[in-house]
Protein backbone atom coordinates (compact mmCIF):
# COMPACT_ATOMS: atom_id res chain seq x y z
CA UNK A 1 0.00 0.00 0.00
CA UNK A 2 1.11 3.28 -0.96
CA UNK A 3 1.64 6.21 1.26
CA UNK A 4 -1.36 7.89 -0.89
CA UNK A 5 -3.47 4.91 -0.55
CA UNK A 6 -2.78 4.80 3.72
CA UNK A 7 -3.61 8.65 3.51
CA UNK A 8 -7.12 8.24 1.77
CA UNK A 9 -7.50 4.95 3.93
CA UNK A 10 -7.52 6.83 6.97
CA UNK A 11 -9.29 10.01 6.07
CA UNK A 12 -12.03 8.03 5.18
CA UNK A 13 -12.15 6.06 8.32
CA UNK A 14 -12.01 9.29 10.04
CA UNK A 15 -15.34 10.65 7.88
CA UNK A 16 -17.36 7.25 9.24
CA UNK A 17 -16.09 7.17 12.69
CA UNK A 18 -17.72 10.87 13.20
CA UNK A 19 -20.43 9.84 11.42
CA UNK A 20 -20.76 6.86 14.09
CA UNK A 21 -20.04 9.43 16.80
CA UNK A 22 -22.53 11.71 15.56
CA UNK A 23 -25.24 9.20 15.86
CA UNK A 24 -24.06 7.98 19.01
CA UNK A 25 -24.35 11.04 21.04
CA UNK A 26 -27.78 11.63 18.85
CA UNK A 27 -28.87 8.69 19.82
CA UNK A 28 -27.73 9.22 23.59
CA UNK A 29 -29.51 12.82 23.40
CA UNK A 30 -32.72 11.30 21.97
CA UNK A 31 -32.76 8.68 24.77
CA UNK A 32 -31.78 11.30 27.96
CA UNK A 33 -34.57 13.99 25.89
CA UNK A 34 -37.43 10.39 26.01
CA UNK A 35 -36.40 9.29 29.88
CA UNK A 36 -37.04 13.51 30.96
CA UNK A 37 -40.08 13.55 29.32
CA UNK A 38 -41.04 10.14 30.64
CA UNK A 39 -40.41 10.64 33.95
CA UNK A 40 -42.05 14.57 33.40
CA UNK A 41 -45.60 12.78 32.56
CA UNK A 42 -45.07 10.19 35.04
CA UNK A 43 -45.00 13.03 38.00
CA UNK A 44 -47.52 15.11 37.34
CA UNK A 45 -49.68 11.89 36.83
CA UNK A 46 -49.10 10.72 39.93
CA UNK A 47 -49.98 14.33 41.64
CA UNK A 48 -53.51 13.78 40.04
CA UNK A 49 -53.83 10.28 41.63
CA UNK A 50 -52.42 10.78 44.67
CA UNK A 51 -54.10 14.45 45.96
CA UNK A 52 -57.31 13.36 44.69
CA UNK A 53 -57.77 10.21 46.44
CA UNK A 54 -56.64 12.25 49.34
CA UNK A 55 -59.34 15.26 48.94
CA UNK A 56 -61.77 12.86 47.66
CA UNK A 57 -62.41 11.59 51.16
CA UNK A 58 -63.04 15.11 53.11
CA UNK A 59 -65.64 16.10 54.60
CA UNK A 60 -65.32 20.29 54.62
CA UNK A 61 -69.27 20.90 56.94
CA UNK A 62 -67.49 18.92 59.64
CA UNK A 63 -64.02 20.59 59.57
CA UNK A 64 -61.75 18.31 57.61
CA UNK A 65 -60.41 21.18 55.76
CA UNK A 66 -58.13 22.59 58.36
CA UNK A 67 -56.41 25.31 56.33
CA UNK A 68 -56.57 26.10 52.90
CA UNK A 69 -54.33 28.97 50.54
CA UNK A 70 -53.78 28.57 46.82
CA UNK A 71 -50.83 26.94 46.83
CA UNK A 72 -51.12 24.17 50.48
CA UNK A 73 -53.75 22.55 52.19
CA UNK A 74 -53.98 21.31 55.82
CA UNK A 75 -56.42 18.28 56.27
CA UNK A 76 -57.75 15.61 57.95
CA UNK A 77 -56.44 12.66 55.86
CA UNK A 78 -58.25 9.02 56.65
CA UNK A 79 -56.16 6.15 57.46
CA UNK A 80 -58.04 3.79 59.45
CA UNK A 81 -61.53 2.30 59.64
CA UNK A 82 -62.20 0.26 62.37
CA UNK A 83 -65.32 -1.75 64.46
CA UNK A 84 -66.07 -1.64 68.19
CA UNK A 85 -66.73 -5.05 69.60
CA UNK A 86 -67.33 -3.89 72.66
CA UNK A 87 -69.71 -1.38 74.25
CA UNK A 88 -67.23 0.42 76.22
CA UNK A 89 -67.48 2.21 80.01
CA UNK A 90 -67.78 6.06 79.68
CA UNK A 91 -67.74 8.51 82.66
CA UNK A 92 -64.24 7.62 83.37
CA UNK A 93 -60.98 9.19 82.49
CA UNK A 94 -59.62 7.46 80.06
CA UNK A 95 -62.26 4.88 78.03
CA UNK A 96 -61.16 2.11 76.05
CA UNK A 97 -62.23 0.67 73.24
CA UNK A 98 -61.89 -2.51 71.63
CA UNK A 99 -62.06 -2.79 68.10
CA UNK A 100 -61.07 -6.00 65.63
CA UNK A 101 -58.71 -6.91 63.65
CA UNK A 102 -60.62 -7.99 60.98
CA UNK A 103 -62.18 -6.28 59.12
CA UNK A 104 -59.69 -3.48 59.83
CA UNK A 105 -59.29 -1.45 56.94
CA UNK A 106 -56.17 0.78 56.46
CA UNK A 107 -53.18 2.02 55.32
CA UNK A 108 -51.50 1.24 58.12
CA UNK A 109 -51.90 0.69 62.44
CA UNK A 110 -52.45 3.38 64.61
CA UNK A 111 -50.03 5.91 65.41
CA UNK A 112 -50.15 7.25 68.75
CA UNK A 113 -47.56 9.97 67.83
CA UNK A 114 -49.09 11.47 65.01
CA UNK A 115 -52.88 9.77 64.78
CA UNK A 116 -56.48 11.17 66.32
CA UNK A 117 -60.02 9.07 66.27
CA UNK A 118 -63.07 9.65 65.43
CA UNK A 119 -65.78 7.59 67.02
CA UNK A 120 -69.42 7.29 66.43
CA UNK A 121 -71.65 8.65 68.76
CA UNK A 122 -75.23 6.64 68.25
CA UNK A 123 -76.87 8.46 71.78
CA UNK A 124 -80.69 8.35 71.76
CA UNK A 125 -81.40 5.59 69.47
CA UNK A 126 -85.15 6.71 68.89
CA UNK A 127 -84.01 9.91 66.90
CA UNK A 128 -81.32 10.72 64.67
CA UNK A 129 -80.65 14.15 65.96
CA UNK A 130 -77.71 13.30 68.07
CA UNK A 131 -76.00 11.02 66.26
CA UNK A 132 -72.28 12.40 65.05
CA UNK A 133 -68.43 11.97 65.61
CA UNK A 134 -66.96 11.77 68.98
CA UNK A 135 -63.16 12.93 68.72
CA UNK A 136 -60.06 11.92 70.58
CA UNK A 137 -56.60 10.62 70.97
CA UNK A 138 -55.20 7.03 71.07
CA UNK A 139 -52.98 7.40 74.32
CA UNK A 140 -52.28 3.80 73.97
CA UNK A 141 -52.73 -0.15 72.36
CA UNK A 142 -52.32 -3.40 73.45
CA UNK A 143 -53.54 -6.74 72.31
CA UNK A 144 -57.40 -7.71 73.12
CA UNK A 145 -59.58 -10.43 72.61
CA UNK A 146 -63.09 -9.03 71.71
CA UNK A 147 -65.85 -9.64 74.65
CA UNK A 148 -68.29 -11.04 71.86
CA UNK A 149 -69.47 -14.85 71.36
CA UNK A 150 -66.67 -15.43 68.54
CA UNK A 151 -63.94 -14.19 70.88
CA UNK A 152 -61.95 -12.61 67.97
CA UNK A 153 -58.91 -10.88 68.42
CA UNK A 154 -58.78 -7.45 68.51
CA UNK A 155 -56.48 -4.40 69.90
CA UNK A 156 -57.07 -2.43 73.12
CA UNK A 157 -57.52 1.65 72.57
CA UNK A 158 -56.88 3.66 75.30
CA UNK A 159 -58.42 6.50 74.79
CA UNK A 160 -59.17 9.97 75.63
CA UNK A 161 -62.35 11.34 74.01
CA UNK A 162 -64.09 14.87 73.86
CA UNK A 163 -67.46 15.09 74.02
CA UNK A 164 -69.62 17.38 72.60
CA UNK A 165 -72.43 19.72 73.35
CA UNK A 166 -75.87 17.49 73.62
CA UNK A 167 -73.10 14.35 73.80
CA UNK A 168 -73.97 12.83 76.72
CA UNK A 169 -70.64 11.10 78.09
CA UNK A 170 -73.22 7.88 79.64
CA UNK A 171 -72.10 4.14 78.77
CA UNK A 172 -74.27 2.74 76.26
CA UNK A 173 -74.04 5.60 73.88
CA UNK A 174 -70.91 4.39 71.90
CA UNK A 175 -72.43 0.89 70.98
CA UNK A 176 -70.64 -2.37 69.94
CA UNK A 177 -70.61 -2.33 65.77
CA UNK A 178 -69.93 1.62 65.68
CA UNK A 179 -67.44 2.56 63.56
CA UNK A 180 -63.45 4.01 64.47
CA UNK A 181 -62.22 6.39 61.74
CA UNK A 182 -57.82 7.16 62.32
CA UNK A 183 -56.78 10.33 60.64
CA UNK A 184 -53.62 12.54 60.72
CA UNK A 185 -52.80 16.18 59.72
CA UNK A 186 -51.23 16.15 56.40
CA UNK A 187 -50.38 19.32 54.68
CA UNK A 188 -49.71 19.36 50.63
CA UNK A 189 -47.93 22.28 50.18
CA UNK A 190 -45.66 24.16 47.43
CA UNK A 191 -42.17 24.39 48.67
CA UNK A 192 -38.73 24.89 47.61
CA UNK A 193 -36.04 22.35 48.51
CA UNK A 194 -32.30 23.19 49.59
CA UNK A 195 -31.63 21.75 45.54
CA UNK A 196 -33.11 25.39 44.37
CA UNK A 197 -35.91 22.81 42.85
CA UNK A 198 -39.48 23.66 43.74
CA UNK A 199 -42.05 20.13 44.90
CA UNK A 200 -44.87 19.59 45.81
CA UNK A 201 -44.42 18.19 49.33
CA UNK A 202 -46.45 16.42 51.91
CA UNK A 203 -46.00 17.44 55.80
CA UNK A 204 -46.45 15.22 58.89
CA UNK A 205 -45.33 16.22 62.16
CA UNK A 206 -43.51 19.08 60.80
CA UNK A 207 -41.26 16.87 58.52
CA UNK A 208 -41.67 17.86 54.82
CA UNK A 209 -41.04 14.90 52.34
CA UNK A 210 -41.37 15.61 48.09
CA UNK A 211 -44.54 14.03 46.63
CA UNK A 212 -44.11 15.19 43.31
CA UNK A 213 -41.42 17.45 40.84
CA UNK A 214 -39.41 19.33 40.27
CA UNK A 215 -42.15 21.44 38.85
CA UNK A 216 -42.71 25.47 37.93
CA UNK A 217 -42.16 28.16 40.80
CA UNK A 218 -46.07 28.32 40.16
CA UNK A 219 -46.26 24.58 39.82
CA UNK A 220 -49.03 23.94 42.06
CA UNK A 221 -51.88 25.93 42.18
CA UNK A 222 -55.58 25.18 44.45
CA UNK A 223 -58.73 26.50 43.95
CA UNK A 224 -61.77 26.13 46.08
CA UNK A 225 -65.75 26.01 44.80
CA UNK A 226 -68.70 25.75 46.83
CA UNK A 227 -71.84 23.87 45.95
CA UNK A 228 -72.73 26.43 43.12
CA UNK A 229 -69.75 26.56 41.10
CA UNK A 230 -68.32 29.67 42.77
CA UNK A 231 -64.67 30.60 44.23
CA UNK A 232 -65.24 30.31 48.25
CA UNK A 233 -62.53 31.28 50.89
CA UNK A 234 -64.88 29.38 53.58
CA UNK A 235 -63.45 26.17 53.76
CA UNK A 236 -66.62 24.81 55.49
CA UNK A 237 -67.67 25.65 52.35
CA UNK A 238 -66.02 23.67 49.74
CA UNK A 239 -67.74 21.30 47.88
CA UNK A 240 -64.92 20.77 45.39
CA UNK A 241 -61.27 21.57 44.81
CA UNK A 242 -59.61 22.68 41.38
CA UNK A 243 -55.81 21.03 41.23
CA UNK A 244 -52.90 22.27 38.83
CA UNK A 245 -49.64 20.94 38.30
CA UNK A 246 -47.01 22.53 36.38
CA UNK A 247 -44.18 20.16 35.87
CA UNK A 248 -40.48 20.49 34.60
CA UNK A 249 -37.87 17.74 33.50
CA UNK A 250 -35.42 17.24 36.22
CA UNK A 251 -32.63 17.85 34.19
CA UNK A 252 -32.00 20.19 31.46
CA UNK A 253 -32.63 18.42 27.86
CA UNK A 254 -31.70 19.33 24.31
CA UNK A 255 -34.13 21.22 22.13
CA UNK A 256 -34.94 21.33 18.51
CA UNK A 257 -32.84 24.20 17.84
CA UNK A 258 -29.79 22.91 19.48
CA UNK A 259 -30.36 24.59 22.83
CA UNK A 260 -30.64 23.38 26.38
CA UNK A 261 -33.97 23.40 28.15
CA UNK A 262 -36.27 21.90 30.46
CA UNK A 263 -39.82 20.76 29.01
CA UNK A 264 -42.65 21.57 30.85
CA UNK A 265 -46.29 19.98 31.30
CA UNK A 266 -48.99 20.42 33.16
CA UNK A 267 -52.70 18.35 33.93
CA UNK A 268 -55.65 19.91 35.83
CA UNK A 269 -58.36 18.48 37.49
CA UNK A 270 -61.28 19.04 39.82
CA UNK A 271 -61.93 17.00 43.01
CA UNK A 272 -65.23 16.73 44.40
CA UNK A 273 -65.65 16.27 48.06
CA UNK A 274 -67.80 13.21 48.26
CA UNK A 275 -68.07 12.84 51.94
CA UNK A 276 -69.92 16.43 52.27
CA UNK A 277 -73.24 16.55 53.82
CA UNK A 278 -76.33 15.53 51.84
CA UNK A 279 -78.71 17.60 53.95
Amino acid sequence: MTLVELLVALVLLGIVSAGIYRVLVNNQRIYQAQTQRIDLQQNVRAAVSILPGELRELDAYDGDIIAMSASSITIRAMRQLAILCNTPALGVANPQLIIRNQPFFAMRNFNTATDSIFVYYEGDQATRNDDGWIPGRITAIAPAVCPTADAAPGQLLTTNLGFGAGQINQTGRIQIGSPVRGWERVTYRLYQAPDGQYYIGQEIAGVTQPLVGPVLANGFELAYRDSTGAITAAPTLVASIDVQVRGQTAQPVRQTDGSLGRPVDSVTTRVALRNNRRF
